[in-house]
C-alpha cells in the first residue's frame, strides 16, 4: 500500500463526509468547482459569478459564502459593495436566516480590509441561530469568531454543533481540523476531520495544504509532500494558503526527509514566485551551499 493509501486507510471512518446534500447536487458542485478554479487562477470576475451561481443552488453553503467574500476581498471596494448589498437585503428581509448568515460572513471578512466588524458579525450569526437553530452555518461563523479570540474550547463546541447539524459542512471540518492541530496539539484527530474533504471538493487547494501540514506533524512525509505539491499545482495564482505558503511547507517536509537538494529547489521557486520570500530566504540560508 502506498503512503497516501495508508493515510486514507487509517483515517477515522466515523468522521468521513457522508453522501447527500449540496455536495451531491451538480447544480451546486459544477459552479463551485468553476469558482475555485477561477479563484486560484486570479480570475476573480469568473469566480464571483460562479460562486453566486453555486449559492443560488445552496444559499447557506458556508464554503461558497466564504469564497464569495474572499473573491470580493481581492478587488478594492468590492467587499464594501458586497456588504452594502447584503445590508440592503437585511432591510427587506430582517428575519431571514440566509440574509443574516451571509451578512455575518461578510462582516468577518471586513477584517481583511482593515475594518473590525466582528461585533456586527456576532450579532448577525446570533440572529441567524435564533431564526434557524437547527441550521449549521451560523455555528461555523461563531466558531471562527471564537478561534479569532483564541478561545479553542468554545470554538470547538461551535464547530461540533455545526457538524451535528450538517456532517458535510466543509468549512467546519477545515477549521476544526486546524483547531485540533494547532490549539489542541492533536493532528491525528484533526486529520480525521479533513482527510475526506478533497474527495468532496477536489479543487480546494487550501485543504490540501492543511492536510499536508498535519501529515508533516505526524511524520508521514511522502504523503505530506504529495498533498503540498497538489495544493501548489491547484493554486497557480498563489492567492490561497497553498500557493502562498506551500513552497516553504514542502521545503520543511523535504528537510525532514533529509532531501536538501529538493528543499533548495522549492525554496528558490518560492522566491521566484514572490511568495513567503523572507521565510524562504531564511530557510535557504541555513542549507549548506
Amino acid at each position: 500500500m502506498t503512503a497516501l493509501g495508508a493515510v486514507f486507510a487509517h483515517a477515522t471512518l466515523a468522521l468521513a463526509v457522508v453522501t447527500g446534500g449540496a455536495y451531491s447536487d451538480a447544480a451546486f458542485t459544477a459552479p463551485l468547482d468553476s469558482g475555485l478554479r477561477a479563484f486560484y487562477q486570479r480570475d476573480f470576475t469568473t469566480a464571483n459569478t460562479s460562486f453566486e451561481s453555486a449559492l443560488a443552488a445552496a444559499p447557506d453553503n458556508t464554503l461558497a459564502i466564504a469564497f464569495l467574500n474572499a473573491t470580493a476581498a481581492q478587488t478594492p471596494g468590492s467587499l464594501d459593495a458586497l456588504i452594502a448589498r447584503e445590508e440592503n437585503r437585511l432591510v427587506a428581509d430582517p428575519h431571514g436566516y440566509t440574509t443574516q448568515l451571509r451578512l455575518g460572513f461578510s462582516y468577518l471578512f471586513a477584517g481583511s480590509t482593515g475594518r473590525d466588524r466582528d461585533a456586527d458579525a456576532r450579532e448577525a450569526f446570533d440572529a441567524a441561530v435564533a431564526v434557524a437553530p437547527d441550521a449549521a452555518g451560523a455555528h461555523v461563523g461563531l466558531g471562527i469568531l471564537r478561534m479569532n479570540e483564541r478561545s479553542a474550547t468554545r470554538a470547538k463546541v461551535e464547530f461540533l454543533a455545526a457538524l451535528a447539524r450538517d456532517p458535510n459542512d466543509v468549512l467546519a471540518r477545515e477549521y476544526l481540523a486546524t483547531l485540533y492541530q494547532v490549539d489542541l496539539k492533536d493532528p491525528q484527530r484533526g486529520l480525521s476531520y479533513a482527510i475526506d474533504v478533497p474527495n468532496v471538493v477536489p479543487h480546494y487547494a487550501d485543504i490540501d495544504f492543511h492536510i499536508a501540514s498535519m501529515l508533516d506533524d505526524l511524520r508521514q512525509f511522502p504523503a505530506a509532500a504529495d498533498y503540498a505539491t497538489r495544493g501548489l499545482e491547484i493554486d497557480v495564482g498563489h492567492v490561497g494558503e497553498a500557493g502562498r505558503h506551500g513552497y516553504t511547507l514542502l521545503a520543511r517536509i523535504y528537510l525532514d526527509e533529509k532531501r536538501p537538494d529538493d528543499a533548495r529547489r522549492v525554496l528558490r521557486a518560492s522566491i521566484a514566485a514572490g511568495v513567503d520570500v523572507e521565510y524562504a530566504q531564511a530557510l535557504l540560508a541555513k542549507l549548506p551551499k
